[in-house]
């Protein structure tokens, strides 16, 4: 009787917390209803990856800003990005994981009735900057692309125009900035990027203003003045304000340049430091060069972009741009003050190009681990000081910028393109046409599913190819 009721006593107790059969079919890891919350989680974390890998399968602008160079394969710095697709594979998660997820977060918060308007309003406000953020990204990369189609059960959504798509994204951030509410409660400890602190989102907000107005400088200077006008005080003000993205040791969770160059996740030795880059910084003595690359006999040495370099006697990555849990950027402040300096440059608004100049140096050396002593130092010597550097506003301020944006290849690669410095020689052996790309081309299955309106688009720029720029890129 003992053993019977052993065997009894489990079923009645699983049938006492079933009402149906359908309740023992459903599998809690991959649940078929998800809140706001996880899914907002998410597309942050796949937002960063994105702009963050260094995987020559998805993200190789370092290597095109030649602040990291290859060993062997040289496909890559040498721009060739078909053989590996990497258009498709840096556009997908974009929409897939990244927007289509953004999407779906926002109609589950705006449909939660068990939370109050105010954290309502605050989650639908990060998600739209997020979003925002996200849309940039793929506008600066490509151009025209689909947008007020996309994400819907249209199959070939049309390619709208980028410039069009840039005035309603600010339109969406001023919306956003109107709902948050700093007092009241956001997304909580799935906020992976603010821990559901909403004045650091509103703070976020408008660096992310400031950031898309200088990028719209060259082509709609109006609007850029009264943008930075309006939201240069509200910016961030200090290191703290970083929307920096924390990652963990453990994988997968781990910063995805780990991934790639840590013995704990892989043996590959493929990324060097690159010589031009590693070049500017030794002529500047820059104290920032222990905590950006490894030493070689005690020197910095940087290889060839494009050419085949030896792992063993050039630079490496630093242990702490390869530690699993190196917090990524989206935006820091020292960009906003480079953009504040720029503004001062330009219109002579918001101060003067110096004072900004110097605290966007200050802002970076700290951030990587350097000390007042070390900030003026490298602002004493001539060939830093604003007033005695090399070159117009555009030089001193862009070469500088380049070397605060290190590790941040998408960034770096979007300024260079949009301040024309520094002046980089295209990779030896460089693909056809031989430049620097200006853009990405169009995904392959973009061409096979949606060929007409990816034809439109291309036609409006003269040509699906890297040689075209995309709108805001005039000079």
């Amino acid at each position: 009787m003992k053993r019977i009721f052993l065997y009894i006593a489990p079923l009645v107790l699983l049938a006492s917390c079933a009402k149906n059969l359908d309740d023992y079919n459903v599998d809690q890891k991959n649940p078929a209803e998800v809140s706001q919350a996880p899914l907002f989680s998410n597309a942050l974390k796949e937002l960063t990856d994105d702009v963050t890998s260094p995987s020559v399968n998805i993200n190789v602008f370092r290597f095109w800003i030649q602040q990291w160079t290859a060993t062997t394969y040289q496909d890559e710095p040498r721009y060739n990005f078909v053989t590996r697709n990497i258009p498709e594979n840096f556009w997908e998660p974009l929409y897939q994981e990244v927007l289509h997820d953004l999407k779906q977060a926002k109609t589950y918060a705006t449909e939660d009735t068990e939370i109050e308007d105010v954290q309502r309003n605050n989650q639908i406000a990060a998600i739209e900057i997020t979003s925002v953020y996200a849309w940039t990204v793929l506008v600066n990369t490509w151009g025209d692309v689909p947008y007020t189609e996309a994400l819907s059960d249209i199959g070939q959504p049309k390619y709208d125009d980028a410039a069009t798509i840039y005035g309603d994204l600010l339109n969406r951030l001023d919306a956003a900035i109107a709902m948050i509410d700093p007092s009241g409660e956001g997304f909580g400890s799935a906020d992976l990027l603010y821990g559901g602190d909403m004045a650091a989102w509103l703070k976020f907000a408008h660096s992310l203003k400031l950031k898309m107005a200088i990028t719209l400088a060259d082509v709609d200077e109006l609007r850029a003045r009264e943008i930075i006008t309006a939201s240069a005080a509200a910016a961030f003000t200090s290191n703290a304000d970083n929307a920096a993205f924390a990652y963990v040791s453990a994988s997968p969770n781990n910063n995805p340049v780990s991934n790639n160059l840590n013995s704990q996740f892989t043996s590959r030795q493929d990324y060097v430091a690159g010589g031009p880059f590693v070049n500017v910084l030794n002529s500047l003595e820059d104290p920032r060069r222990p905590f950006f690359f490894t030493t070689v006999n005690g020197e910095y040495v940087g290889g060839g972009i494009g050419s085949s370099n030896q792992y063993s006697t050039n630079s490496k990555p630093s242990d702490k741009v390869i530690a699993p849990d190196f917090e990524a950027l989206l935006l820091d402040y020292s960009e906003v003050e480079f953009i504040l300096a720029e503004a001062a440059a330009r219109w002579g608004i918001g101060g003067t190009p110096s004072e900004h100049y110097n605290k966007a140096i200050e802002a970076s050396i700290t951030y990587w681990g350097g000390d007042d002593r070390d900030v003026a130092n490298y602002l004493a010597q001539p060939a830093v000081a604003y007033a005695s550097a090399s070159g117009d506003w555009k030089e001193k301020i862009g070469v500088q910028k380049w070397l605060a944006l290190y590790n941040r290849g998408y960034d770096a690669w979007v300024e260079w393109k949009r301040l024309d410095y520094p002046q980089l020689e295209p990779a030896f052996r460089a693909v056809d046409p031989g430049i620097i790309p200006n853009r990405l081309t169009y995904p392959v299955s973009e061409r096979t599913l949606n060929g007409t309106n990816v034809d439109a688009a291309a036609s409006k720029l003269g040509g699906d190819d890297v040689v075209h720029k995309v709108f805001w890129d005039v000079n």
